[in-house]
């Protein structure tokens, strides 16, 4: 029974530095404390680079199920040539 999880303000996200009860805490998505502007930057940036990643592969698998969907192959395609007159 010794054992009790810990406050989520206890410490810094990233670098786990014990935070005071009298000093700033730097916040981030909502509950996520850091205990300076430059950790929570630190957070903020490897968050970018991770949905930067994730967004890159999500729309790339989708390029290719959409080149390789046989529904859209020019052969089964009506495809008109001339010219069109609007009066």
């Amino acid at each position: 029974m010794g054992s009790r999880k810990p406050h989520f303000l206890e410490a810094c996200f990233l670098c786990r530095k014990p935070l005071g009860y009298n000093s700033d805490i730097f916040m981030y998505r909502g509950n996520t404390p850091f205990c300076s502007k430059e950790c929570r930057q630190e957070q903020i940036e490897v968050d970018e680079s991770v949905e930067k990643k994730s967004w890159k592969m999500s729309s790339s698998s989708s390029r290719s199920i959409r080149k390789s969907d046989p529904k859209d192959s020019a052969s089964d395609k009506t495809i008109r040539t001339g010219t069109v007159a609007v009066a």
